[in-house]
């Protein structure tokens, strides 16, 4: 292993329990080595998701893991390389990386240091802040894959994002538009404004109306609400086109509806993939993509950050920083 001086200790946040964000509770640990084909990340900054709540009331990874002694959550994450394990070139100490670590399986980036496989991570744009390339991990990525590689959006088609303002569907409006697609964007009409100046081209405030009561057919739904929004997205669906959900409830009476309509129902899954993460960074490079941070937070109150996360609401993303 070839590494920089850094500390051997760590602050960290360990989940104990299943009962929901309070048992995130801190902890001090040793600071990890990267084995073969890692690297170690000095955290500078961390961003949360929807996912990261409901890991904490024991869905997602925790309920498979639930024996685990020690469990450190966390996914997105932005900071310096400190040292490397075998196989990895020495030359990445002291560069600034970002990425996803180690999903859907506990990647550990509630914590000062986080050991991340080499190809899960890839430089950091000089141009954004650890916050703002922290922020473009999960989400990003997850709405890169859903247009590309599930959708395979097409110039001309027609997609209707649900929480348009939030985390996956901010960057959802913009890259859909970069597709080509005729884009309409929901949320509440407090958020009008921020969708639109993604690029949507029609807003729809979910608060006063329904999408089938004022929509023209799409070809393709993204849906992070299941519930009524997927009920209510299946009608205006093309025949032959789809709901892409990236919600685990999908219903049996769901997908009798969206059989009745002809419509084509998937559940959304992400994957570590380097090539799509570099397309992301390529896009944040060049301000094709831009990062909307909602508030930042100190790490000392991440369990603070993460319940603003669960009141829904926000435009963009919610971080943390170590810096």
């Amino acid at each position: 292993m070839y590494s920089a001086a850094y500390q051997p200790f760590m602050q960290a946040f360990q989940l104990t329990g299943t009962a929901g964000i309070d048992d995130l509770r801190p902890i001090v640990l040793p600071v990890p080595s990267p084995g073969a084909g890692q690297v170690l990340l000095h955290v500078h900054a961390l961003s949360l998701n929807p996912i990261d709540v409901q890991t904490t009331y024991g869905r997602g990874v925790y309920a498979a893991l639930q024996h685990q002694e020690l469990l450190v959550p966390g996914w997105d994450v932005s900071g310096v390389v400190v040292a490397v394990g075998e196989g990895v070139a020495e030359d990445l100490i002291g560069q600034a990386m970002f990425g996803v670590v180690n999903f859907p399986a506990p990647g550990g980036t509630y914590a000062e240091y986080v050991v991340a496989p080499a190809r899960e991570l890839t430089l950091k744009p000089v141009s954004l802040s650890h916050t703002e390339a922290a922020a473009a991990g999960l989400a990003a990525l997850t709405a890169w894959q859903t247009l590309t590689n599930t959708a395979h959006l097409q110039p001309g088609q027609r997609i209707l994002i649900h929480a348009a303002a939030g985390g996956v569907g901010h960057f959802a409006v913009q890259l859909a538009k970069e597709l080509g697609a005729y884009v309409i964007g929901t949320s509440s009409g407090a958020s009008r404004v921020f969708v639109l100046s993604l690029g949507a081209d029609e807003h729809v405030d979910y608060t006063q109306q329904q999408v089938d009561e004022v929509m023209a057919p799409v070809d393709v739904v993204l849906d992070t609400l299941g519930g009524d929004a997927s009920r209510h997205s299946i009608p205006i669906i093309k025949a032959g086109g789809m709901l892409i959900s990236l919600r685990s409830d999908l219903s049996n009476d769901l997908a009798a509806l969206a059989l009745a309509y002809g419509v084509s129902l998937k559940r959304f899954q992400f994957v570590a993939c380097p090539a799509n993460l570099q397309q992301v960074a390529a896009r944040l490079t060049t301000g094709e993509l831009h990062v909307h941070v909602a508030r930042t937070w100190p790490f000392a109150l991440l369990p603070e950050a993460l319940r603003q996360v669960a009141n829904n609401h926000v435009q963009g993303k919610v971080c943390v920083t170590l810096e």
